[in-house]
């Protein structure tokens, strides 16, 4: 099978990696892929914020089936208009992302379908904010209603700060149209979980869990990023628990949007905060995480061509997956200054000393081509990844290979998965 893989993140360069060990790949292109992608498929500049340009593409290289990685494309449309030419496409439709792209949309669904989620309100101008205010405890998360690249979610101390921050984002100051609306809500207290579901609007199959660190410092300190780690293990989530989930959180999803005249096809990634009440969802994305995947592909052991094939036609069978039973630490190099300001073109070395380790990988994120050079090219730029016999034997292969990697300013956290090792012992 021809494959294309829209995307060029470390999410992508998981997806290529795997999809690439099918015996059913005879081809695998990338657009517009990275440095590392680059070693591993064919890639192709494309501009994923024009589905026009990524259907020419596609009808250029006749691919037997494509996979989306990011979350732009998806809710521009891009699913519908390749499904529209016949195309096979990994993903769902434009409605069935607007799960991901409004989170006033998220809530008032889930409220619909009696999924549990964290008390709200829905705010359009800065008169409902102040209302509002009354019905919150601090601290009080305040989220933008659209994509705004891991920007969109602060958490506020005092109501003063609340106001502020709301405001602020109603005026389009630093998350753009993604503020047309806010949404205010309790801040819920536990340990978040990342459980991601594969569906093709019937059948619905879960991943193994993960969970992720989206704070730059050590100890969960400083702001929000993208994602600075994750890990995937079984004991994260026990087998009554996983049921229970599927039972009263992945299928209600689904089902809800099928009544409703949506049927949802690809993976679901539900962001739950595992509370004293009970999993409570957080928030819906509509596509792999990053860097949750890097970490949870390493453990898969199905055929992911066969598995992605199967939700494009509608045809997922509803047996488990095959997993390996190890667990998988996947640790983010970042640039410097991220996730504020910082400087690509950055030299990379010692990429080959830490993939020549046993049971590790290094997906590239921000990578680029300098002539013969590989450089740095945006604030993740590698997802270093391991697995072992046990979590901590995964952690230490991860760090072992981190560090013989040097770009000028890499940082990187160094306790991802260190409170689970710890609860472990």
């Amino acid at each position: 099978m021809r494959i294309l893989v829209l995307g060029g993140g470390g999410r992508e360069h998981a997806l290529v990696w795997k999809l690439r060990q099918s015996p059913r790949t005879t081809e695998i292109f990338c657009a517009p892929g990275n440095a590392g992608i680059a070693r591993e498929a064919s890639c192709i500049p494309a501009d994923l914020r024009s589905v026009d340009e990524l259907v020419q593409l596609a009808h250029k290289l006749r691919p037997d089936l494509t996979v989306v990685g990011p979350e732009l494309p998806l809710t521009l449309g891009v699913v519908d208009e390749f499904e529209r030419r016949g195309l096979a496409i990994f993903g769902p439709s434009q409605k069935a992302a607007h799960l991901e792209a409004s989170k006033a949309f998220a809530k008032e669904f889930m409220q619909r379908v009696k999924v549990p989620t964290a008390n709200y309100a829905i705010c359009r101008n800065p008169a409902e904010v102040h209302d509002a205010l009354s019905l919150f405890s601090t601290p009080t998360v305040v989220k933008a209603d659209g994509l705004a690249a891991g920007k969109g979610v602060v958490i506020a101390k005092t109501k003063e700060e609340t106001s502020t921050i709301a405001h602020d984002m109603l005026a389009r100051k630093f998350v753009g149209e993604a503020g047309a609306q806010v949404v205010l809500e309790e801040c819920l207290r536990g340990e978040e979980l990342s459980f991601l579901v594969l569906t093709d609007g019937s059948a619905v199959v879960p991943l193994v869990p993960s969970r992720d660190h989206k704070r730059i410092g050590e100890g969960d300190t400083g702001p929000n990023t993208g994602g600075m780690g994750a890990y995937s293990s079984d004991d994260l989530l026990s087998n009554t628990m996983q049921d229970w989930i599927m039972k009263h959180i992945a299928r209600p999803v689904v089902d809800g949007l099928r009544a409703e005249g949506v049927v949802y096809k690809g993976v679901l990634y539900i962001g739950l905060m595992m509370t004293a009440r009970g999993p409570m969802v957080l928030e819906f994305n509509c596509r792999f995480g990053d860097p949750e995947t890097q970490a949870v592909l390493f453990r898969l052991e199905s055929d992911l061509v066969d598995i992605c094939e199967s939700v494009a036609k509608g045809t997922l069978p509803p047996e488990p997956l095959r997993w390996s039973p190890e667990p998988s630490v996947c640790v983010v190099l970042a640039s410097g200054g991220y996730p504020g300001t910082f400087t690509n073109g950055k030299p990379i070395s010692g990429l080959d000393q830490a993939d020549k380790l046993p049971n590790v990988k290094v997906f590239h994120a921000g990578s680029a081509h300098s002539g013969n050079q590989v450089v740095t090219a945006g604030g993740r730029v590698l997802g270093v990844t391991a697995s072992g016999p046990n979590l901590e034997a995964a952690a230490s292969r991860a760090y072992e290979a981190a560090e013989k990697i040097r770009f000028e300013g890499m940082q990187y956290r160094k306790d991802i998965a260190r409170a689970a090792i710890g609860n472990k012992r």
